[in-house]
């Protein structure tokens, strides 16, 4: 039988991988698995620096655990469309199967390829792997996207179950092919190796994922609804980033959720959903919206009045030395560990855009850069509903006061001291430049957090008349 090829993008796991399966299924002993590093092909946006880490260990812990089953991972970088035509030629597979994606540029490269492979007597396929609802799925009764979250949900929700995940193959096999070296694609930073912190944080992989899934429905699940938004407790679920590059699916989480026998945990578990229900949000908008990593969702916003930022200032907020503990704090905890918790994310997104009057891309990128589960969906929505510009968006006049923040959701200090060990012995953490003696090594304040604020409720309100 003629080698079938699985390329995997980013759906790097074994259990509930559908194009995986039906590989299996149809030719258990002659399945080639590649993965593709690609940025050549047009309009693919290059990986940041603290994915290019992940996805390396990711890739290094795939191909190891394929290698185990008897199979090979194979490596190959270039132009994708390009790459898996020379491998079928290379080959002589007749069958290319994968998972399916949603930005506009992948879903251009696969359909592209799959009209050749029509074209050429070669079976492509493609799978629903890695979105509980296809964005085309779920419509408002006039037939379109959903620009509001909630009714979004709701109608997800009214939908049939998501279906059961399907199990990891326990045998594979295939010819032996040529593979790059993955050390050849500097993934990994040098010169400064700046990654220490992401080592001691997280573990990549199918099995890291699974560790981060059962340890959070053992214990931080109970009480998430809550403890959610307390960025000192361990009260989050920590999946972004493995949900990031598939190395489980939100199948698993939704049915490892649902079994979940902690009744007491029900209404954490119900709200945990939601969660995972934003991320499929996301996903719909880009569907709809290809260049909402560049463009305003809502174009009235083209005219806002955005300030360049000095040199300093932004240096600050990327650094973490803002004078604002809540803010320095969570930009420091991003370039230790790669992620930051999300009340901060939005605290300090709203301090950029907001106080400093920064465009919103330029906050994007940065957290593009940095952020270990970087995708094309969240991060700009996410961004874009801070600065009010996105769907369902925070209202204009919602500014995130950084010391209200901390004083609310970190009352004793506890994430502040951590990140920011200037303040260990600060009189007053949540303003300390009210202290008679300011703390050794910390700076003071970069704005006026009250003028800030009525610069931005002008701009917004110049806005909202035009």
């Amino acid at each position: 039988m003629a080698p079938t090829i699985v390329w995997l993008r980013d759906d790097l796991r074994l259990g509930d991988n559908p194009a995986l399966s039906a590989a299996v299924e149809a030719s258990t002993d002659n399945i080639i698995i590649c993965f593709i590093f690609d940025e050549e092909s047009a309009g693919i946006r290059p990986l940041g620096g603290a994915t290019r880490w992940w996805l390396h260990h990711s890739l290094d812990q795939l191909s190891r655990t394929i290698a185990d089953l008897g199979g090979q991972l194979v490596l190959r970088s270039g132009a994708a469309g390009q790459v898996i035509r020379g491998l079928v030629a290379e080959t002589g597979a007749e069958r290319v199967l994968w998972n399916r994606r949603y930005a506009q540029p992948e879903r251009t490269i696969d359909a592209d390829l799959k009209s050749w492979c029509g074209d050429n007597g070669v079976e492509a396929t493609s799978y629903q792997a890695n979105l509980l609802f296809e964005p085309w799925q779920v419509t408002t009764g006039a037939g379109g996207p959903y620009k509001v979250f909630t009714p979004f949900w709701r109608a997800c929700k009214s939908q049939p179950e998501p279906r059961e995940p399907l199990p990891a193959p326990e045998r594979l096999a295939g010819p032996t092919l040529p593979s790059d070296d993955l050390a050849s694609w500097s993934l990994l930073p040098t010169m400064p190796d700046w990654s220490g912190g992401l080592q001691k944080q997280w573990t990549p992989g199918e099995e890291g994922a699974w560790e981060r899934l059962d340890d959070f429905l053992d214990g931080p699940v109970e009480g998430y609804a809550g403890n959610r938004d307390l960025p000192a407790v361990e009260g989050t679920s920590r999946l972004s980033p493995h949900l990031r590059f598939g190395e489980i699916s939100p199948f698993q989480i939704w049915h490892a959720s649902k079994a979940s026998t902690n009744a007491s945990a029900a209404r954490d578990i119900q709200v945990f959903g939601s969660e995972v229900g934003w991320r499929e949000f996301c996903w719909q908008l880009l569907f709809h919206n290809p260049d909402l990593a560049t463009q305003n969702y809502r174009r009235d916003f083209d005219g806002f009045s955005w300030q360049t930022p000095t040199q300093s200032e932004l240096r600050a907020w990327q650094q973490g030395h803002t004078g604002y503990p809540m803010i320095d704090a969570g930009m420091r905890q991003l370039w230790d560990t790669g992620w930051m918790h999300n009340r901060v994310r939005m605290a300090t997104a709203s301090f950029l855009i907001k106080n400093l009057m920064v465009d919103w891309r330029v906050g994007e990128q940065w957290f593009w850069d940095t952020l270990v589960d970087a995708d094309s969906a969240s991060n700009p929505a996410n961004w874009q509903w801070v600065a009010g510009s996105g769907a369902d968006a925070s209202p204009y006049f919602r500014i995130f006061n950084p010391v209200t923040q901390s004083k609310k959701f970190d009352k004793e200090g506890v994430y502040l001291k951590r990140f920011v060990p200037e303040l260990r012995d600060a009189g007053n953490i949540h303003e300390p430049w009210k202290d008679a003696e300011a703390p050794a090594g910390y700076p003071s304040p970069v704005v006026d957090l009250a003028e800030t604020r009525e610069r931005a409720l002008s701009a917004y309100q110049d806005l909202r008349r035009d």
